[in-house]
């Protein structure tokens, strides 16, 4: 198992190349299943799990918290805290008074963070999504606290785009304030063009580690979803809707490929292609069983030459002139 590790931008934590997403836990993974999960994901060497206070608010009778719920539950049961490496957010709606990036809410919500995941300290803390009715100083000053006081180590951010990344990155060393070390974009082989055409220039200038989010694009890529009818009571299939168009099926056939010439499936191919991105330094990436764990685990394995992520590449353009290229 290919396990070596990679520093996320230059915060001196170091992650394995593959973060477990924990948007499943509480959702569509029970409690006892969500533990024989993360027991697997730590047994195979890897350490970084990503979560958000929000996870799982969208689904009824849920309030927000009930995936750190299920971490911190396994960090207590296991005693495996000094091996993991947290990543939680803030800034979505958890209610009409808890939302946003001021000082006082994310000094609040940190703590309810901390109880969740019956822990001390955060290892990376996000800002969930850009706030702009909040100054960007006061949310990186509410982080200096934190830092200051032990409970978060690094902060990152998550759906910026590339003129207010660039702006807190700015306003981060004018100030004297701490910086973002990461950013969560969504991108896959399908979901390329906000990334690649401006995102992926910050994170390379600024040395910002990338944790891409929907990296298999809510599992189209794996395959499953080849027509409306596999999209039919999944819990993911008004999502996977999206991409059911000729340049998804373009992509799907080029995975089918690739997949097949490696003796490998289209969900491990579509993660193997994100980590041979330069920018990349670990996908997101669910599972609700132990085989598609395991895939996971296979995919960071899979090497794939150049000839296969030309064929991806050139399946998944996003420019016309790429295209025909």
């Amino acid at each position: 198992m290919t396990t070596t590790k990679r520093e996320i931008g230059d915060s001196g934590i170091e992650v394995t190349p593959l973060a477990f997403g924990g948007n499943v836990f509480g959702w569509t993974v029970d409690e006892p299943t969500s533990f024989r999960l993360l027991d697997a994901f730590a047994d195979r060497g890897f350490d970084l799990i990503d979560t958000a206070d929000v996870y799982s608010r969208w689904v009824p009778g849920h309030q927000g918290g009930e995936s750190e719920t299920i971490i911190g539950n396994w960090l207590a049961r296991t005693g495996k805290r000094s091996r993991a490496v947290i990543a939680t957010k803030v800034g979505m709606e958890m209610a009409p008074d808890k939302k946003g990036l001021s000082r006082s809410y994310i000094l609040r919500a940190a703590e309810d963070s901390l109880k969740r995941l019956r822990t001390d300290y955060i290892d990376l803390y996000q800002s969930h999504q850009d706030d702009a009715a909040t100054p960007l100083d006061e949310t990186l000053r509410a982080y200096q606290d934190l830092i200051k006081q032990g409970k978060v180590r690094a902060v990152g951010a998550s759906n910026y785009t590339a003129s207010r990344l660039s702006e807190a990155l700015s306003v981060s060393e004018r100030e004297g304030l701490p910086r973002y070390v990461s950013l969560q974009p969504l991108y896959n082989l399908y979901d390329r063009e906000d990334y690649e055409a401006q995102l992926e220039e910050v994170c390379r200038e600024y040395n910002l580690g990338v944790f891409p989010y929907f990296s298999l694009a809510s599992g189209f890529l794996t395959g499953k979803y080849r027509s409306l009818s596999d999209t039919d009571g999944k819990a993911r299939g008004t999502r996977a809707a999206k991409y059911l168009n000729e340049r998804g099926f373009e992509i799907l056939k080029a995975l089918d490929t690739v997949a097949a010439e490696n003796h490998s499936t289209p969900a491990k191919v579509a993660i193997a292609w994100l980590l041979a991105k330069p920018t990349v330094t670990a996908p997101i990436a669910s599972a609700t069983n132990l085989s598609q764990l395991e895939d996971l685990f296979d995919a960071v394995d899979l090497q794939l030459d150049e000839d296969s992520i030309n064929v991806l590449d050139q399946a998944s353009a996003w420019r016309l002139e790429a295209a025909s290229a």
